[in-house]
């Protein structure tokens, strides 16, 4: 089974693969069941979903009416005032139909205005706050995307003690100031115990116009195969992280099994290759690409 670690200070042991139920955003329920029957051969029990995951919520609530005590559940508002982001929380509980969330996250937080807003008074951080107050949800988090993501959350963290935070984290992107802003974020997060989960870990490359195949991620993964093993040991290999896997589900079950082997540290020099191999890039470059 994949192996289990304390998820952060929330007195929860999660997998430390987390599934990505974004993949779930434009299924049909059958298919979605299906889906979420392999988190079973592989012990996860923890689930990360959002607002605008297209139907995911919905896609969840038939399978948590009955196994809800079984996964902790995460799921996130895009909303920025108070009022829209207790709204969208309310609504997130009725589409997933269960009366609390374990965590509730700021999804992609990272613009210096909107995280003003979020954060200021009358913000969303006001709505989820109060939310945790009354039981609805037990812990708060916090999001991003981009090459500013880890700064971000160092501000973030020191302006509030959230649970969670959520970056991108590959070889790829480990490099110049991003390595450097994700080393201080890391060194925080171990250091308070807050959980940190990655995204990102398989992505190759951004798509071009020249791609065949279906697109069910807004990047191009790796194909099945060392490589892809590799960056999944890559991230593993790391003391107290966690991955969340993509939303192209017909790669969940290679990822878990990936997951599932006895994880060690890819050499450099096997990364570096892949990097030539495959064409890897970084899905985030500073000043040149940091949107989703």
């Amino acid at each position: 089974m994949i192996e289990r670690i304390p998820f952060g200070n929330t007195g929860h042991v999660s997998t430390r693969l987390i599934f990505g139920a974004a993949a779930l955003g434009a299924m049909r329920q059958d298919r979605a069941d299906k889906v979420l029957e392999v988190l079973d051969e592989y012990g996860v029990n923890h689930i990360d979903v959002a607002a605008s995951y297209g139907d995911a919520e919905l896609r969840l609530a038939p399978w948590l009416a009955t196994r809800r005590s079984d996964f902790f559940l995460a799921t996130k508002t895009g909303e920025r005032t108070a009022a829209s982001a207790k709204k969208q929380l309310h609504k997130s509980l009725e589409r997933l139909g269960v009366d609390q969330i374990d965590l509730i996250q700021m999804h992609n937080l990272v613009g210096a205005d909107e995280w003003q807003v979020a954060l200021g008074p009358g913000g969303a951080l006001e709505a989820l706050s109060e939310a945790r107050d009354e039981g609805l949800v037990r812990f708060i988090g916090v999001t991003g995307h981009g090459t500013h993501v880890a700064a971000r959350h160092l501000l973030s963290l020191e302006r509030f003690p959230f649970d969670s935070v959520l970056l991108p984290y590959s070889f790829s992107m480990m490099q110049a100031e991003y390595a450097d802003d994700f080393e201080a974020l890391y060194a925080l997060c171990q250091e308070r115990g807050v959980a940190m989960q990655t995204i990102k870990a398989i992505a190759r490359r951004r798509w071009q116009e020249q791609d065949d195949g279906k697109r069910f991620s807004w990047y191009k993964p790796l194909d099945p195969g060392e490589a892809l093993t590799r960056a999944v040991h890559y991230v593993l290999s790391r003391p107290g992280l966690f991955l969340n896997t993509s939303s192209d589900a017909t790669l969940l079950p290679i990822v878990l099994a990936a997951a599932n082997e006895a994880v060690t540290k890819p050499k450099d020099d096997d990364l570096l290759a892949d990097t030539d191999s495959y064409g890897i890039e970084p899905l985030f470059v500073r000043g040149v690409s940091d949107q989703v």
